[in-house]
Parts: C-alpha cells; structure tokens; sequence
C-alpha cells in the first residue's frame, strides 16, 4: 500500500509547492473537459428534443410525398415540389390497402396575414378533419377544423401559437377576421405550441379547410382534372404492419400513374420509424463533431501539461539527483513524475466536470434543450487523465534518465 501511495503523496507536494503553476496547469484541462461536456450536451439535448417530438406523432406514421429524392452527383435533392400526388390518390389508398385507419392530404401555400393593423406571413396549410388525429395535434382555445367545415369549404381557420402572438397579441382571437390573400376566414381554433421538427412545426402556421385552400389560394390539378395535394399522411392499425403497407401503398401510386416496369417512383414514402432512425443518426453525427472539436481544447490543455511538466523536471534536476543517489531506482523516478502529471489531468478533469454541469444548466434555462448523461462524463474525465499520462510520459521519461552524477552537479 505504501508503495502505491508515496508516487501520490509526492505529486501533491509538488502541485502544492507551485500552486500558480499548477493551477494555470489544471486550468486548460478544465477548459477543455467543460467544452466537451456542454457541446455533447447541447448535441444531446437537442436530439431528445427532435426525437420526442417526432415520437409524440407516433411510430405507426407514414408520410407520402410527391416527387422522390434522387441522386444527383452525390446529393440528394429534396421531394415535394411534383404535381403527381392527388387528393383522389389519398382516397384510393384509403379505399384499397389494409391496415390503413386514417387518411390525411393535405396542401401548403404561403400567404400574408392580415389582422387590423397588424400582418405576418406564415405558412397556410389546407387539411382534412384526420389531419389532427395524424399528427396527434390539441387545440388550446376553440376547436378543430369538423367535417361539414370541410365539406361546406367553411372560411374558417384554426392558427398557431406563433400567429396568434404575432396578430392578437393580448387579444382572443376566437372569432377574429384574418384576411388571407384575397378571402377572410374566421378563427376557430388555436393550436396547442409543439415547437419544429422534421414534419415541420404547426407554430407558425394557419389551418384551414383543403377544400377552401383550393378556392381561395392554391387550386392545382392534373392534366386529368385530379387535385394536387403536397403531403398524404397516414396511420396503419400496428406498427408491424408498415412494411406491408408501404409495399402495397407503392404498387398501388405506380399503378395509378401509369408508370412503366422498371421505372424510377415518382412519389417518396417515409415511415416514422426510418425518419426517426435517419434524425438519431444525424444527430449523433452532429454531436461527435461537436464533441471532436471540444476536445481539441482537451489537446491543447495536454500540451500545456507536458510543456509545465518539462519545466519541472529542470527545476528540481538536483532533487532527482539526490533521490538516485539514496537509491531510488529509474521506475520510482518515472512513477513520481507520472503520477503528478496523471494528478494535474485528474483534477481538471473533475473540476471541468463541475463548471461544464454549471454551464450547461445555464444554457438550458435559456431555452436551448442539453442532457448531460453519465456517459459523457465518464468520456470526459478518462480523456483527460489519458491526455495527463500522454503527455506526461516524455517529461517522466526525460526525469528518470537524468545521470545522477550530473544530476547531482546541476545549479
């Protein structure tokens, strides 16, 4: 045991005997380890946020859009814009393909909104009735687009949290007028705030009828006289029946549009799961990268060790000396130094564990979403004391070389 403790006994005298330098020493390896933390943890954080999000919508979700993504030099370019998915497409899936329990098409134009004296653009979406069960959406004052406001083609709208601060800010907006393009709807409804993700977020938006968005503001149809819809989103009764679904839903388009054997789909089918599986990918990526570029500061606070510890080896060469000559042998030499240098990294890594938490707490009380997990500190804190017997190993190693003799002569 006293073996073991007599290296650790040594390095805190000498951290103790230089406490400036030692603490400029700690605090790169500080700096460092609360870069990795607070980085990690706002890449984390934000990931959480995405996925519960997209979760809250359901796993049994699919998404069908017009277009598809190709590939095109090694990007890939984005699906949406065709004029090749119909309202007449959603209602043949509903009609024919199993396991399908809600249908929901629907349409998006951008638009001014005027309210008094008071105006925002926002995104206009034409739904139908199931478009709220799809995407799981509350309303927070009023109701939900019904189905006779569907069929009547109803100037009504349910809006936004974003819309309603930005045109009846302090005022209820239940039954207000907004003029839309050249129509005036009427507020039916306000939508419980969900935030963005990748199906797009309800904040900023205004909902209407699909059948009034066709009268009013975006009225497409094919060369055969079927309405163009940009999105059918769609529920099956179990999840593991998705596939199944998928396989079904992409013979049936291809048989709708007439496309040939062996030719491209021109429509995109994306379930949940795989978008969900596709996010946490992404993210995980974005948050190594992050995580990567915090430890650099980790790299540079190694240096500092090393260049601090080279520095002490020449300062105490006659203690070296003196500790040879009593008989200390090349590995109780290399053990001292290394120890101490294992020490230094230890405890910044500690200390930048604390002040990493901190910021982190900080940063999450702002509004941006982090999750410090067990995992990220243990990483942090075995990176550190790896940079610390890193880097202390040339001055260790320098340290034990040392000729007592010319040790012992060294002013």
């Amino acid at each position: 045991m006293k073996r073991w403790l007599e290296p650790l006994s040594t390095a805190w005298e000498g951290v103790r005997t230089h406490k400036l330098r030692s603490s400029l020493t700690i605090l790169g390896i500080v700096i460092g380890v609360a870069a990795v933390i607070t980085l990690m943890s706002i890449g984390r954080g934000s990931q959480a946020e995405i996925l519960s999000r997209m979760q809250a919508l359901g796993s049994n979700l699919i998404v069908i859009m017009p277009g598809r993504f190709a590939e095109r030099g090694g990007v890939m370019s984005a699906a949406g814009s065709a004029a090749n998915l119909t309202l007449e497409d959603a209602a043949a899936i509903s009609e024919q393909v199993p396991h399908v329990t809600t249908v929901a098409p629907s349409s998006s134009a951008r638009s001014q909104l005027i309210a008094g004296g008071k105006n925002t653009n926002a995104s206009v979406i034409g739904v139908t009735p199931e478009y709220q069960q799809v995407y799981n959406l509350k309303t927070t004052e009023g109701a939900f687009i019904s189905p006779s406001n569907y069929q009547d083609a109803a100037n009504v709208a349910v809006i936004g949290t974003t819309v309603k601060d930005d045109l009846f800010s302090g005022v209820d907006p239940i039954g207000q007028q907004i003029r839309m393009g050249n129509s005036v709807v009427s507020v039916m409804g306000v939508l419980e705030s969900k935030g963005a993700s990748m199906m797009g977020s309800a904040d900023d938006a205004i909902l209407v009828p699909l059948t009034t968005l066709q009268q009013t503001i975006s009225q497409r149809l094919t060369s055969t006289g079927e309405h163009v819809v940009n999105s059918v989103a769609i529920t099956v009764s179990d999840q593991k029946q998705s596939d199944d679904v998928v396989n079904e839903i992409t013979s049936l388009l291809r048989s709708r549009h007439q496309l040939a054997a062996g030719a491209a789909d021109d429509f995109t089918i994306r379930s949940m799961e795989e978008l969900i599986g596709t996010v946490t990918e992404m993210s995980n990526t974005m948050t190594n990268l992050l995580g990567a570029i915090a430890g650099i500061s980790l790299l540079v606070g190694g240096i500092g060790v090393m260049n601090i510890m080279l520095v002490s080896v020449v300062e105490r060469t006659r203690e070296i000396g003196i500790r040879k000559a009593l008989g200390a042998r090349e590995r109780n030499i290399w053990s001292q130094f290394l120890t101490e240098s294992a020490f230094l990294s230890l405890s910044g890594g500690l200390i930048g564990v604390a002040a990493g938490w901190i910021v982190s707490h900080i940063v999450s009380s702002r509004g941006t979403p982090t999750l410090v997990s067990p995992d990220i500190i243990v990483l942090a804190v075995s990176v550190s004391i790896g940079i610390g017997l890193a880097f202390g190993f040339l001055p260790a190693r320098r340290a034990a070389n040392l000729n007592p003799i010319e040790a012992l002569r060294y002013e």
